[in-house]
């Protein structure tokens, strides 16, 4: 049996091929590899880029998370990545990161932990150091704004009680939700964190914004407060 993948692409069948694929079957029915396929355009040798794509992705786990952490040097150490295939997949994937954080009040509402760590997890463009995040919300639980708020060292970073709920009033949030990383990878909460999230809670009564949970993001997995019951 011929294997397809090491065919150059211009031979395969024309549904078989990511651009025209696309065409006639809509962006949803391309394979990861497929998409990055198409901003690389070929591979080395006798190698399809669709092949050179899937050996890219495996090399991160197959995680397009893990694969936006890569620099461009580590990209080219692939054969057939070269400075430019490597500039257009992190453009991409920065594309990505920056509409994934534009409007989102357009977009959804939060309704549970998993949803929460979704809205954060692009604000995170450089995961070696700890980003404080907040979700402003209004009183249906729809968006009105996710934004960070400061960004520290690879250790530590400042959660300013008085800026967050300074934008909660301007907003007109009537609750939030925190979010911070660890850049250790582990989504453990520490003594500080806890003391922190009680003390904001603290503040939310006293001006009635609901502080409904606190969201730790480690290495693919998250931490929520609210899950363990630790919101009190």
């Amino acid at each position: 049996m011929v294997n397809k993948e090491r065919i150059s692409i211009k031979h395969w069948a024309a549904d078989d091929r990511p651009r025209e694929k696309m065409i006639s079957k809509g962006k949803g029915a391309l394979s990861n590899a497929e998409l990055i396929a198409i901003l690389i355009g070929s591979g080395p040798g006798g190698q399809s880029a669709v092949e050179l794509s899937r050996d890219i992705l495996n090399a991160v786990g197959d995680n397009l998370y893990n694969l936006s952490k890569l620099s461009i040097d580590e990209l080219k150490q692939h054969k057939g990545i070269g400075e430019a295939k490597a500039v257009s997949i992190m453009a991409a994937l920065e594309l990505g990161r920056r509409w994934s954080i534009t409007s989102p009040e357009e977009r959804h509402t939060i309704n549970n932990s998993k949803e929460a760590y979704e809205s954060f997890l692009p604000l995170i463009d450089d995961p070696t150091k700890e980003h404080f995040m907040v979700a402003y919300l209004n009183h249906s639980g729809k968006i009105i704004k996710v934004e960070r708020v400061s960004t520290g060292s690879i250790t530590s970073t400042l959660a300013d009680p008085k800026v967050i709920f300074k934008q909660a009033l301007l907003k007109e949030a009537t609750a939030v939700m925190l979010c911070h990383n660890h850049p250790s990878g582990v989504a453990k909460p520490s003594a500080d964190d806890r003391q922190l999230t009680q003390k904001l809670v603290k503040a939310g009564k006293i001006l009635d914004i609901a502080v409904l949970d606190h969201i730790i993001i480690g290495e693919n997995t998250y931490f929520s407060f609210a899950e363990n019951g630790l919101m009190n």
